[in-house]
């Protein structure tokens, strides 16, 4: 049985804030969306909105309040500092950034930087939660190594190793997506729902090198070989989609063989389980805002609260 509300847990990225109340136990009270991204906010807005009408709107006015995601970049509230991979649950407990607002507990979770490509770091904000999230959800998740991959605009691959963090790799692939479907001339009006064409964009990714050279093949499909031009962003994903399955687990030096969770988004999921299928991988679809709920809960139990 659902009990009062006792915790208020926001995801605050840079376009949404989605944010539950959650009783003593875990459990989703009340849920609430917000378009409060925080690429849409002045300096200093973040605690005004959040004040005005994220806690008035889920009736948690005085209810400690736990945050992840772009909130705490320089775009956010406040900055809440990278910690350094290997990272697990209790590091990120003891690093937990304190804000005001109505309640006498208010934390924003820090991000994660770890070794990246071509000698620069990488980082990530908001999926680290979700990935503690999912570790905690099963405690055989804890034990040895597991490869999770998070898409998104910015899609992860995080390595795991032991219920840590290890080391992650970022592919902008949604990104690169809505640039060349908005802005380039691929740019096109049409939902990517079909499934031939996606087929066909995941062949055409090939082994995803020269990707600069294979994206040409969208608009080459259709001016030259009169396929029908609503179809492209269907090709396109599947291209994108497939080349980014096909080359970030040999950037991290991943075994083909070795199965991967998919944690997210169950339709975007469903995208990249085909990509997997096309390529003879293993993987597993996890739901992104229950592992979500899981991590966010999970640091208040382990942070130092009042």
């Amino acid at each position: 049985m659902i009990g009062q509300a006792a915790l208020l847990a926001c995801d605050w990225g840079t376009t949404n804030l989605r944010a539950w109340t959650l009783d003593d136990a875990g459990r989703v009270v009340a849920h609430r969306e917000f378009a409060l991204g925080v690429s849409r906010l002045a300096p200093g807005e973040a605690a005004e909105r959040f004040q005005d009408e994220v806690q008035p709107g889920l009736d948690a006015v005085g209810l400690p309040a736990i945050l992840c995601g772009m909130v705490g970049s320089t775009l956010g509230w406040t900055v809440a500092p990278y910690l350094d991979c290997p990272a697990g649950l209790t590091d990120l407990a003891g690093c937990l950034a304190a804000v005001e607002a109505h309640a006498a507990w208010v934390r924003i979770v820090p991000g994660l930087r770890c070794a990246g490509i071509a000698g620069s770091p990488d980082v990530m904000r908001g999926e680290e939660t979700q990935v503690l999230g999912w570790i905690g959800q099963d405690p055989a998740r804890a034990r040895g190594r597991h490869v999770v991959c998070h898409p998104g605009t910015h899609s992860k691959w995080v390595l795991v190793e032991d219920g840590r963090i290890l080391r992650f790799v970022t592919a902008m692939t949604g990104e690169l997506f809505s640039v060349l479907t908005q802005h380039s001339v691929l740019r096109s009006d049409a939902p990517a729902e079909d499934t031939v064409a996606f087929d066909e964009g995941l062949a055409a990714a090939a082994e995803g090198d020269a990707l600069a050279a294979r994206l040409f093949t969208a608009r080459a499909r259709v001016v030259g070989a009169d396929r029908a031009a609503d179809t492209t962003p269907s090709y396109l994903s599947g291209l994108l989609i497939g080349a980014e399955v096909a080359s970030v687990p040999r950037l991290m030096g991943l075994s083909g063989y070795m199965p991967v969770a998919l944690l997210g988004d169950a339709a975007l999921c469903s995208l990249y389980a085909r990509a997997f299928e096309a390529r003879a991988m293993r993987c597993e679809t996890f739901d992104g805002e229950a592992a979500a709920l899981a991590g966010l809960f999970a640091l208040y139990r382990s942070g130092e609260r009042p």
